[in-house]
């Protein structure tokens, strides 16, 4: 699928608020709500929008642990990797990359105890050569 200016612009506006109006998100984007409609209506059907969701600042979760872990994959056992990672609760989004680590994964916790738990399951894991951990501590953005 081949997104235009407009649909580029829709989305922008939707990773801003994605509770805009439909007559919002017509009027900041000149055009009618049947168009809006329409628009959004095919990026979801084209699975480029695959769901819409709240996000709460950290410290609405003043509870919740947060990190990041650097996994390195042993020989051609990613595939391996991601679906056991993604079997696992602590994670919460995994991400291909280059550079040093061959995936980083997202992880939360109830507390530093659980964190512990899921990374002790995670380094147990076939095909992870080595793991490397950073807490979460502020966003900035």
């Amino acid at each position: 699928m081949t997104l235009d200016e407009t649909d580029r612009r829709l989305i922008a506006l939707l990773r801003q608020d994605a509770r805009l109006p439909l007559a919002t998100l017509a009027t900041k984007l000149e055009v009618s709500r049947g168009t809006v409609s329409n628009r959004l209506r095919r990026l979801e059907d084209a699975g480029l929008i695959i769901g819409y969701t709240v996000q709460l600042r950290p410290e609405a979760r003043p509870d919740e642990i947060r990190a990041w872990m650097g996994i390195l994959v042993e020989g051609n056992q990613t595939r391996l990797v991601i679906a056991s990672l993604l079997g696992e609760p602590g994670v919460a989004a995994l991400h291909d990359t280059n550079g040093r680590w061959d995936l980083l994964a997202e992880l939360r916790t109830g507390s530093m105890a659980e964190l512990s738990q899921v990374l002790e399951r995670i380094r147990l894991l076939k095909g992870i050569r080595s793991t490397e951990t950073s807490i979460h501590l502020a966003t900035y953005r």
